[in-house]
């Protein structure tokens, strides 16, 4: 990357992909695909983006710390096993090469834009299921909500990881599925915990990728800036925005894009 247009798509780039995550998800969606239209290799795209897009993931955490409040012992399980996870992934992804991981583009962007188009359904299943579980509680039948042990719920966290430190697109629904499958508690707590992991797993990932020679750095911290400023402005906008129309958006980009990278 040497001139300025370049860098202002960069960074238009990273704008859309933090006020995406702020709003309704899906960032890397436009992040990747935006680094590879540059020319820099998909690998290096990835790590970059991934690098890049990390800081706002805190962000995100921060802002629902206040329901994490009870969570000490979930957290103590899962943050670390999406540490591994991301960890994992990160390998894994420096572990494949250049054209393998290339030919994984267009498939691994149409799981991300299938699970974007399900969490619409997602949360409305879980919000009948714990509705469910706190009507099974009162008849007595059951534990209080909340007090579901968290034991197994590491396991599918892990392998939910590394899928998030090998690509990410998506992680966020995977987790919010395996949580509200494992553990009895409200969509917001369980949404809260669900932030905590994503930023472990990031974290994790990232740091990996900082000691590489993968990142395109003039590129990440141009998108990094920008993705704050992005999720910042999203945020002030998350109550006059749909999110569902967004996600919708993200999702037609995300097709179109994988349709790209598998023409000939």
């Amino acid at each position: 990357m040497t001139g300025w247009l370049e860098y202002a798509l960069v960074a238009i780039a990273g704008l859309a992909a933090g006020a995406l995550n702020a709003l309704a998800g899906g960032g890397t969606l436009i992040s990747f695909p935006a680094l590879t239209a540059l020319g820099i290799p998909a690998v290096a795209a990835n790590v970059t983006s991934t690098v890049a897009l990390c800081p706002g993931y805190l962000g995100a955490a921060l802002a629902q710390a206040g329901d994490l409040r009870g969570q000490a012992g979930r957290l103590w399980l899962t943050v670390p096993a999406g540490i591994l996870g991301g960890v994992a992934g990160g390998m894994l992804l420096l572990r494949t090469g250049e054209q393998s991981f290339r030919a994984a583009v267009p498939f691994l962007i149409l799981l991300a834009s299938a699970l974007l188009a399900a969490q619409d359904r997602l949360r409305v299943w879980m919000e009948g299921r714990l509705a469910a579980g706190r009507r099974h509680d009162g008849a007595g039948a059951a534990s209080p909500s909340g007090t579901k042990p968290a034991g197994w719920t590491a396991l599918p966290v892990g392998l939910a990881a590394i899928y998030g430190g090998y690509f990410g697109a998506g992680l966020s629904v995977i987790l919010l599925a395996v949580l509200g499958l494992t553990l009895e508690d409200s969509l917001t707590r369980l949404n809260a915990l669900k932030q905590a992991i994503t930023f472990g797993v990031n974290v994790a990932a990232a740091t990996l990728f900082v000691f590489t020679r993968h990142v395109e750095w003039p590129a990440a911290l141009v998108m990094a800036a920008a993705a704050l400023l992005g999720g910042a402005v999203g945020g002030r906008f998350a109550g006059r925005v749909r999110p569902g129309t967004l996600r919708r958006a993200v999702v037609f980009i995300g097709v179109v894009v994988a349709i790209i990278y598998l023409a000939p």
